[in-house]
């Protein structure tokens, strides 16, 4: 048998080492690894609003801002309401000392104030009473202002339940108290989402009422939580 010559024994090596290498290459057809997508937890603090009194539970604000962050990636793991038909400023804070909270949701907004109006309570009060909640609010937003949303008080003096009422007097009641809850907002560096406007076109627009002539429908809130939206996915977002 002859030798093998220099030349063939160098190609025989090179030819080697490359089919080891081919040998050695992970499959480029195998899945990538991919992580879960991250969850969140969401608070809704306030009343009949908030609770959405009237509606289909699907209709509540909170739930459509739910689902329309869903729709976007962000998954709102947990939905916790503390909301009842009727609360005030201090019922409000009561329950939530009754309630078991997380140490820290991702994302809070908070409603509240027209029954202190309703039941003639001074802005003064409504002051005090509010601030505390929005301090409690951003505690619970791992004490970020910044995951703290505040809703504005919508106007019921222009629904069919306030027709014998003094509607212009409620209007400016109304607008005395949400200059409290915005200045308030303002000075705290919560997010302020201003849902009176829409309220008021409650006046000539009936199906933005619910069949009880006094509560928001489906679709007004639905004009709320698109306000809320890019304030919520901003904040989720980061």
């Amino acid at each position: 048998m002859k030798p093998i010559s220099l030349a063939f024994a160098l190609i025989l090596f090179l030819y080697m080492g490359c089919r080891s290498e081919d040998v050695a290459k992970p499959e480029t057809n195998a899945d990538p690894m991919t992580e879960d997508p991250a969850s969140y937890t969401y608070l809704a603090l306030g009343d009949s609003y908030t609770i959405g009194h009237d509606v289909p539970e699907k209709d509540r604000y909170p739930v459509q801002l739910t689902d329309s962050l869903q729709s976007k990636g962000i998954v709102i793991e947990k939905l916790q309401i503390i909301a009842r038909t009727g609360w005030t400023t201090d019922e409000l804070s009561e329950a939530m000392d009754e309630t078991e909270l997380d140490a820290e949701y991702d994302l809070v907004t908070l409603l509240i104030g027209v029954n202190n109006q309703y039941r003639g309570r001074t802005t003064e009060n409504y002051r005090s009473e509010f601030m505390a909640l929005l301090t409690r609010a951003i505690k619970l937003a791992g004490g970020d202002p910044g995951k703290v949303i505040v809703l504005s008080i919508p106007d019921w003096g222009v629904t069919p339940f306030a027709q014998d009422r003094d509607r212009e007097k409620i209007a400016l009641e109304i607008d005395a108290y949400n200059l409290v809850n915005m200045q308030q907002s303002a000075k705290a560096g919560v997010h302020y989402v201003d849902v009176t406007p829409v309220s008021r076109e409650a006046a000539s627009r009936n199906e933005l009422l619910a069949s009880d002539g006094l509560h928001p429908s489906g679709l007004m809130y639905n004009d709320w939580m698109k306000s809320m939206f890019p304030l919520a996915l901003q904040i989720l977002s980061h």
